[in-house]
């Protein structure tokens, strides 16, 4: 059997020690950057939220700093203000309005006080599901309580689903307004940020790509957050305020529904025409009221009409059902608020990806061409 050699002993030991040494460096580094996340980890989403919105506000925080003497604490300060009294205000009155027509929905059905219509003539013709509807309307109008205590498992788990997600969105809404005070002050800090921001980038991907990394994640950002979340976001408080004022049941529920809608691109109309057909059909309202409230609920229905050329200067190059994934799986992972959260990161990272490649291969290209042997 032949024992390696003195110099084989030598240089595997050489060899060893600066391997091993690496090693050592590199657990505690990964060690260092798990106890980090572990501490981070429950304000990840604020801390992205704050951030997405103060990269989408820093335009109107500039243009405001700059009408008042560059003043750019005051400047974050008033648009903190703003948001509260433009956003955050209206969002809690329709969530208000949401918890108490679900707290009244479950109170009637566990006191036997709610009252169901009988069912219209023509349901029990509409296909497949007519008759299935039909049977279980007639039922609910004859007898309720009897209807209400044969479902009673299914009624208690819905409505503990329900309040769960109304106290969901209330929880949501007070992320928003810390985010909006935390991007506030990212804002007053702007330019230092801006700056941190280039340098992680080039230290990340090189000085030449880390410019135009920062400028593609910066623009995707506002792309995606004014152009789908923001307007999607506005329409549901001015469409949920509309409905508030015209006294139609459930609407903070249909504000939320006008929110989804909003952000998968669907007109906010499928909500508020129904609306007005119940305005109509109720009774209860005169023809003057009917009128006043039909027309402002055809107007906040077509706001997306006017909000995107004002909050959209160019198109959101991710498709669609990238953003609605986004949006519908930061909804399940991290509620309301993951909703707005999710829909930008998968478009920006959508964004970083097929820009990375298009980088690949226009690289490739190239290499290609300069490889080609001449033409004779």
């Amino acid at each position: 059997m032949n024992l390696p050699s003195q110099p084989d002993r030598e240089f595997e030991q050489r060899l060893a020690s600066p391997l091993l040494e690496v090693l050592i460096r590199a657990g505690l580094i990964l060690a260092m950057v798990l106890l980090c996340y572990r501490v981070f980890s429950p304000f990840l989403i604020l801390m992205t939220w704050a951030l997405i919105l103060a990269v989408t506000l820093y335009p109107l925080h500039q243009s405001l700093a700059g009408r008042i003497g560059g003043k750019q604490g005051l400047a974050a300060t008033l648009l903190v203000i703003i948001g509260v009294a433009l956003i955050v205000a209206p969002t809690a009155m329709l969530m208000s309005s949401l918890g108490d027509s679900v707290y009244q929905l479950v109170n009637d059905v566990q006191n036997n006080s709610l009252k169901i219509p009988a069912p219209r003539p023509g349901v029990e013709e509409w296909p497949v599901v007519g008759k299935q509807i039909h049977e279980v309307w007639a039922k609910a109008h004859a007898d309720l309580p009897a209807l209400a205590q044969s479902m009673q498992p299914k009624i208690g788990e819905l409505a503990k689903t329900a309040l769960g997600f109304v106290a969901s969105i209330g929880g949501g809404l007070l992320q928003f307004l810390a985010a909006l005070i935390i991007a506030g002050i990212l804002m007053a800090f702007g330019q230092s940020g801006g700056r941190g921001s280039l340098a992680i980038s080039a230290r990340l991907a090189g000085a030449a790509r880390g410019g135009e990394l920062v400028k593609l994640s910066t623009a995707t950002i506002r792309a995606v957050a004014q152009g789908v979340i923001g307007v999607a976001f506005i329409q549901a408080i001015i469409v949920g305020l509309a409905l508030l004022a015209a006294g139609v049941p459930w609407a903070g529920a249909l504000a939320v529904v006008v929110l989804v809608l909003g952000i998968a691109q669907v007109p906010a109309l499928i909500v508020t025409l129904p609306a007005i057909i119940y305005l109509w059909s109720s009774g209860d309202y005169s023809n003057a009221a009917a009128i006043a409230y039909t027309v402002i609920l055809l107007v906040s229905g077509m706001a997306d009409n006017v909000l995107k050329p004002l909050m959209l200067g160019r198109g959101v190059d991710a498709p669609m059902p990238v953003i609605l994934l986004g949006a519908l799986g930061g909804m399940a992972t991290a509620g309301i608020l993951g909703m707005f959260v999710g829909a930008t990161l998968l478009a920006l990272g959508y964004q970083l990806f097929m820009g990375w490649v298009a980088t690949n291969s226009e690289a490739g290209q190239v290499r290609a061409e300069s490889e080609a042997p001449p033409a004779s």
